[in-house]
């Protein structure tokens, strides 16, 4: 954990959980574990505040907690990591998968889960349906068994799963608000002293769908004023329903999320270095090993060619020495995203998982220094990464840049942490004159350096981001209001010549800044998201390696 670790965590959760939360959530970064006695002394905030700020915590899987230290009948431990803060950078990046592979219903069921932490599967399925039907012509509604049939495929593929018992029981029974002495499962033995917390997986019924009694369809939103007050009313009747889920909630399974990006960027890859067909084929052998492979598996489980040529897709129409030859180029390729593990069954192969997240680490950090230091500087840390260890005068050769030039730019490159220096001496005494000086590249640390200048960069996206909206809120409050006033006379059927009255209430100059301010935050935003597939491709590299 370091200092831009804890900013870019305190941002994130200022920015969606608001200013409480976010000290709260610091705090618990930089102490560790603590309870909630030691968490209202050390913050100073009082404990309703506390109490709902952990709440909003444990909701959403930021923080967990368990019995504390000293054993059973101790203060309930709160404790928070900077990786599962760090998942809500990639909320829009989960969102357009699930819209990607199921559609806009997909997309809507994986935004509600996000949005609220955790629901049951009848809940989910009322609100996505709803407002799928709130978005449909007049006169049509979504069924609700529509809804439940691409929850259930969410669950099948595993990107949705069960929450363990015992955080579904804490965050519904209230135990993260509790005070400190109530055990964390109400009803059960206190558990051991240990740090370890179950996980979903650890249960049987992880990915088991209930059988959910949920008949009809989406209904619209009233649009008068009494709509809100009837809703209200009738919301007693409606919770009190019985469905068959009740106490079962499901949640995001972001790890899950994390194994199709790495697979989506090894894919992609292999189509770039080669073709579209090799790519495929890679496509395939992934899919095939999804359910054999662990997720922290250097490489996939072999697989024999006639499997591969068998579970390729019939639109390909790929004969089987066309494939055999295609294997072979993707075994040869220097890039070794796919192995060979034996000769049986027309040859047994792999997909290098380990081996493809180290060379895009690589080609991550060859681009950094070219856009950095430019074409020259790029060559000579691509030579140092191929050759491992090289003097000066060796560089300056192989690299075929004049003395000068070469020695200037491996100084810029040794300042940055890019490159390393190692000295060989022949004697004791270190003489300069009797010592070897060697430039090398230690990939593993120059990875770690740069992720941690990504998350930098994030943060002053975001502190950008919210000062564009600060300076110009008065405004953006102005046409939010409008925008609100048109979508009222609108619903009302209103003549157009009042339509026109409330759009020209924002002069033209202030269209033309909100015009730009729209602008300025859409690339920032832009630009978040493409920073966020380097830090995702960075801490997969450096987790796989320490795994491994």
């Amino acid at each position: 954990m370091t200092a831009q670790e804890v900013r870019l965590c305190g941002l994130l959760l200022r920015e969606h959980f608001g200013e409480v939360v976010e000290k709260v959530g610091r705090h618990l970064i930089r102490s560790g574990a603590q309870n909630l006695r030691t968490l209202l002394h050390e913050t100073g905030i009082s404990i309703d505040l506390v109490k709902k700020s952990l709440c909003v915590l444990v909701q959403h899987g930021v923080c967990v907690f368990s019995s504390g230290r000293k054993g059973p009948g101790s203060p309930t431990e709160y404790r928070t990591s900077c990786d599962r803060i760090l998942r809500i950078l990639r909320y829009p990046r989960y969102i357009y998968t699930a819209k990607t592979l199921y559609g806009d219903t997909g997309e809507l069921i994986i935004e509600e889960l996000l949005q609220r932490g955790d629901m049951t599967m009848s809940s989910t399925v009322k609100t996505v349906a709803d407002r799928l039907t709130q978005n449909m012509e007049e006169g049509r509604s979504m069924d609700y068994s529509e809804v439940s049939s691409a929850f259930s495929k969410l669950v099948e593929t595993h990107f949705l799963q069960r929450c363990p018992p015992m955080a579904a029981a804490a965050t519904k029974n209230g135990a993260a608000s509790a005070t400190p002495a109530t055990p964390a499962t109400p009803g059960t033995p206190a558990a051991p002293v240990s740090t370890t917390l179950p996980t979903p997986e650890s249960f049987p019924d992880c990915y088991r769908v209930p059988h959910v009694t949920l008949i009809g369809k989406g209904k619209r939103r009233l649009s008068n004023e009494d709509g809100e007050d009837q809703r209200s009313a009738k919301r007693a009747k409606i919770d009190s329903e019985t469905h068959g889920d009740e106490g079962i909630y499901w949640q995001v399974n972001f790890e899950r999320f994390h194994l199709h990006f790495r697979d989506q960027a090894i894919i992609s890859a292999v189509a770039n270095k080669l073709d579209q067909t090799s790519s495929e084929i890679v496509r395939t052998m992934l899919r095939m090993s999804e359910v054999t492979t662990s997720p922290t598996a250097t490489c996939t489980k072999p697989l024999s060619a006639n499997e591969i040529f068998r579970s390729l897709p019939s639109s390909y129409n790929i004969a089987r020495p066309i494939l055999d030859q295609y294997l072979t180029l993707l075994v040869d390729d220097p890039m070794e995203f796919v192995g060979k593990a034996g000769e049986s069954g027309g040859g047994m192969y792999v997909v290098n998982l380990h081996r493809a997240l180290a060379n895009l680490a690589r080609a991550t950090l060859e681009s950094v220094v070219q856009e950095r230091f430019g074409s020259r500087s790029a060559r000579i840390f691509r030579l140092l990464l191929r050759k491992r260890h090289l003097e000066q005068k060796q560089v300056e050769d192989f690299a075929m840049i004049p003395a000068k030039e070469a020695k200037d730019m491996l100084y810029t490159l040794l300042s940055q942490n890019l490159v390393q220096l190692q000295e060989i001496p022949k004697t004791p005494d270190y003489a300069p004159s009797r010592t070897f000086y060697l430039y090398t590249v230690n990939q593993l640390p120059t990875a770690r350096m740069l992720l941690q200048n990504c998350y930098k960069t994030v943060a002053n996206l975001i502190e950008r981001r919210l000062f564009e909206s600060k300076e110009s809120k008065r405004l953006l409050e102005k046409s939010q209001r409008i925008e609100a006033i048109l979508a009222s006379l609108q619903a009302s059927g209103a003549e157009p010549e009042q339509l026109t009255e409330v759009e020209e209430m924002i002069t033209a100059p202030e269209k033309q800044q909100l015009e730009s301010l729209r602008l300025h935050i859409n690339k920032l935003d832009s630009a978040e998201n493409q920073v966020d597939e380097t830090i995702f491709l960075l801490e997969s590299y450096i987790n796989s390696t320490v795994t491994s």
